[in-house]
């Protein structure tokens, strides 16, 4: 316990973005030689400043101790990047979470068939009856079905499973003791009844909006596959969480719509683009994996239970009066800092951010005008969206959706 809490302080320093606090671990091999280290040394350390490093030296271990303390009162386990059961398919991605906070049943993903499901939380009837047939399905044909808790198609997809009598697991965008959407609260026992609830977010951080793409990469990054229901084309969480699944080397599946449907837009587009395989069964996902998990999986055919929607839950839509409408103004834009000594972005992600300022590029002439290596601009890339700084439309085209604040 004692070592844990270096873990939560250096988690809990903010300040610092995530590939800085890895940077830090690869540097002194352990948070706790991080929290005892001395300036001067912090600053050999690949983009320290002398801003972060004295906001490092100031931050105190009684925050991780308050935390700890909660954990302990819950009953919530914290998983660390030292742990030998800390998943090898998520310490292999890109900035991988320097801890979980965990409630419930950790599963052995390495060991587990674990397939994400995602999509928007206003779904359609036809979207939620979908996730909720396949995640039954797969569930009772072996599979671990894992999904991020919310409304709409996360729902259905945690829903269908647990129907399956089987396991399930939400990866939240708030605090482990956070209940959000809190309609989802008899939803959150029973997935942690069977399954798992689990955040890299400490007990008490509220639900905002800016976590749940951060989240996502976690999602995809537990996952062998991750098969998206329904999504517009537009800024959508289950599109980031599908592109950072090919970034990260993992399958991607979509099921196809209506081409006038807006709630499978961007499915449709995975499917035309060639990003993602289309499903018209289970067996379209699980096949590919029956051989690596023949102790796991079998694929023969199951047919769901018939229930009517009006038996389980409704799609869930915000409804506004017309006046609220008519003065509903759109959200602002994020601001960056990309000044010097204070951003807390790469070089490379300063370079494709002023890159963007003058419009919409495709990714290979982005690589061409920013003259870096391709590797590297793909991962600052998916760190990015992952941020919501930028935006990828079909065909790879990114955009900036930032307020920059220069010099």
């Amino acid at each position: 316990m004692a070592l844990t809490k270096y873990w939560v302080w250096l988690s809990e320093c903010k300040a610092l973005p995530l590939i800085l606090r890895h940077r830090l671990l690869e540097q002194f091999g352990s948070p706790e030689a991080v929290f005892y280290a001395e300036n001067d040394d912090l600053l050999q350390v690949e983009g320290m400043t002398p801003a972060l490093a004295a906001a490092l030296k100031s931050k105190s271990a009684d925050d991780a101790d308050r935390i700890l303390g909660t954990c302990e009162r819950l009953g919530v386990r914290i998983l660390t990047l030292q742990d030998a059961d800390y998943p090898l398919r998520l310490r292999n991605i890109y900035e991988p979470p320097c801890l979980l906070y965990v409630r419930g049943n950790l599963p052995l993903f390495d060991e587990e068939a674990a397939i994400a499901m995602v999509g928007t939380r206003k779904a359609t009837p036809y979207g939620i009856e979908t996730a909720e047939e396949l995640s039954y399905a797969m569930a009772r044909q072996g599979a671990l079905i894992v999904s991020g808790g919310a409304y709409g198609i996360d729902s259905a997809a945690h829903r269908g499973a647990l129907r399956a009598g089987a396991r399930t697991v939400a990866l939240l965008g708030c605090g482990i003791d956070v209940v959000y959407p809190a309609g989802n609260e008899r939803l959150y026992r029973d997935i942690a009844a069977s399954g798992a609830l689990m955040t890299e977010y400490a007990p008490g951080t509220p639900a905002r909006g800016a976590n749940f793409p951060v989240r996502n990469r976690i999602i995809s990054g537990l996952c062998l596959a991750t098969v998206v229901v329904e999504a517009p084309d537009t800024r959508s969480g289950a599109l980031i969480t599908a592109h950072t699944a090919l970034e990260q080397g993992r399958d991607v599946f979509a099921v196809p719509g209506p081409i006038k449907a807006p709630m499978s837009r961007g499915c449709n587009r995975l499917i035309a683009d060639g990003e993602a395989a289309l499903v018209a069964d289970t067996a379209d996902i699980l096949w590919e994996y029956e051989a690596r998990f023949p102790h796991k999986l079998n694929c023969g055919r199951v047919e769901m239970p018939h229930t009517l929607l009006s038996q389980t839950e409704q799609p869930h839509v915000e409804t506004k009066r017309p006046e609220e409408a008519a003065e509903e103004k759109p959200e602002p834009l994020p601001q960056l800092d990309v000044r010097a000594g204070t951003t807390s972005l790469t070089d490379d992600q300063v370079r494709i951010v002023r890159q963007l300022r003058g419009g919409t590029l495709q990714v290979d002439d982005l690589i061409e005008a920013v003259e870096l290596p391709t590797r590297r601009v793909l991962s600052a890339l998916t760190v990015l969206e992952i941020e919501g700084y930028i935006t990828q439309s079909s065909g790879r085209h990114f955009s900036l959706h930032a307020e920059l604040i220069e010099e």
